[in-house]
């Protein structure tokens, strides 16, 4: 018998083995959480922050040459059209207006001027007869061997804030058009002429040198003018005729405050060819000025133990108009002013009927005004704006009285100086006037 053919399977093609078996994918075997030695599971730790970086930058390569495929096709984006609409700010945020440099404002009338807001005017210390001033204390203090030197700036008045080595300066100083004005407003300039001016520097000098060195912590200091933290009063009764404080700036300002004693012997004491020992030998405000010239010879070599260059309310950010500032100053200035009464006006005019065709009192005052104010203000040390309101409701008085001139001008007008003078020191020893600060 013929042997039998053994079977052989017919192999099927790929393509059509693959449908029906489809291959078995390789999956990584499944790693089993490690247990610690309490036997709980222990979380899988996540990827390094390394390998995070790298497989961003991966990505960031293959959008970038996608991005860059694509960006050559795209037209260029056209640019946003602004409007005057679009620039506006929204009505919940209203911008301040800026300063501007105003021009030709020295030449503008009165009226006009005091509208000009102060930021505008574009006030600067260069270029202003200040600078030589400022260059004259800095040779004095280097004359004295001073390595401190402050710094200045422009602001309302003359100050130096605590905490920073510097000096404020009033901006009206900084051109004639303002010092004219600052005349007709408040009747004196304080430091127009180069005198005054250098005596109001060299007070500051001393206010700025203690913020630099810190002198008013040290007990010998606070033995000789008194402790620091005394507050700043608004006012200060002064006594004209003390010997324990030195004479230097009017109203007797080295009575108001420790700071001011001290600030007021310094620039005494700073002052060129100031014969201080003669001038004051005999006063107990001698002591001081020894003890000033023996702190000054330990520390006017060494570098300031506090410096910056910080300043405060600049002229330059006063958006407050001319206008608004001379009347708080005028407010301020006009407090307690010397009263006067009806018989002391009698005593220098009549209203007696056969005096009635002679010159009216009220118009003989303003015609002496100024002169009457210089005189008054050199013996008392009064603010020459109190004395010209004084004056002022005078003159309105002696209009309601119906006062007349009796006598020539060479007599009245030494005694309507010695009356004004009379009200001023009355009133000052009585305890009624204050000096404003």
């Amino acid at each position: 018998m013929p042997a039998k053919k053994k079977k052989t399977r017919r192999k099927r093609p790929a393509a059509r083995r693959a449908k029906r078996r489809p291959a078995r994918r390789k999956t990584a075997k499944r790693k089993t959480r490690k247990k610690s030695r309490t036997g709980r599971r222990v979380k899988r730790k996540r990827p390094t922050a390394r390998r995070r970086k790298t497989t961003r930058r991966v990505k960031k390569k293959s959008r970038k040459k996608n991005t860059r495929t694509r960006s050559s096709r795209r037209r260029p984006r056209a640019r946003r059209r602004t409007t005057a609409k679009s620039r506006r700010p929204s009505r919940g945020r209203r911008q301040a207006a800026r300063p501007t440099t105003l021009r030709g404002w020295a030449k503008w009338p009165r009226e006009r001027l005091l509208d000009a807001r102060i930021c505008d005017l574009g006030l600067k210390i260069d270029g202003s007869e200040l600078k030589p001033r400022i260059r004259r204390l800095y040779q004095e203090l280097k004359a004295r061997g001073f390595v401190f030197r402050p710094h200045f700036w422009l602001s309302d008045e003359w100050y130096s804030p605590d905490g920073i080595p510097g000096i404020a300066i009033p901006f009206y100083l900084a051109h004639p058009r303002l010092k004219q004005l600052e005349k007709e407003q408040m009747l004196e300039v304080e430091g127009s002429d180069r005198e005054s001016c250098m005596k109001l520097l060299r007070h500051e000098t001393a206010h700025a040198l203690l913020n630099a060195y810190r002198f008013h912590r040290r007990r010998d200091w606070q033995q000789h003018f008194g402790k620091s933290s005394t507050k700043y009063p608004d006012t200060y009764l002064p006594q004209p005729y003390s010997k324990r404080y030195v004479l230097h700036l009017a109203n007797w300002y080295a009575q108001s405050h420790p700071h001011e004693d001290w600030a007021e012997t310094f620039a005494v004491w700073l002052k060129p060819n100031s014969d201080w020992r003669k001038r004051y030998k005999g006063w107990p405000a001698l002591k001081k000025l020894q003890y000033v010239d023996q702190l000054m010879k330990e520390f006017r070599g060494r570098t300031p133990r506090y410096s910056n260059r910080r300043t405060m309310l600049e002229a330059a950010r006063m958006r407050t108009t001319l206008r608004e500032y001379y009347a708080d100053k005028q407010a301020r200035y006009g407090q307690d002013s010397p009263e006067f009464f009806d018989r002391d006006l009698k005593k220098l005019f009549s209203d007696a009927p056969e005096h009635r065709t002679n010159e009216k009192a009220s118009r003989y005052i303003r015609r002496v005004r100024m002169e009457i104010i210089d005189i008054v203000a050199r013996w008392t040390s009064e603010y020459d704006y109190r004395i010209s309101e004084v004056l002022k409701e005078m003159i309105g008085r002696c209009d309601e009285l119906n006062l007349r001139v009796t006598r020539n001008d060479q007599e009245l007008k030494p005694e309507m100086a010695a009356c004004l003078t009379m009200l001023v020191m009355s009133k000052l020893h009585s305890g009624g006037f204050h000096v404003s600060l």
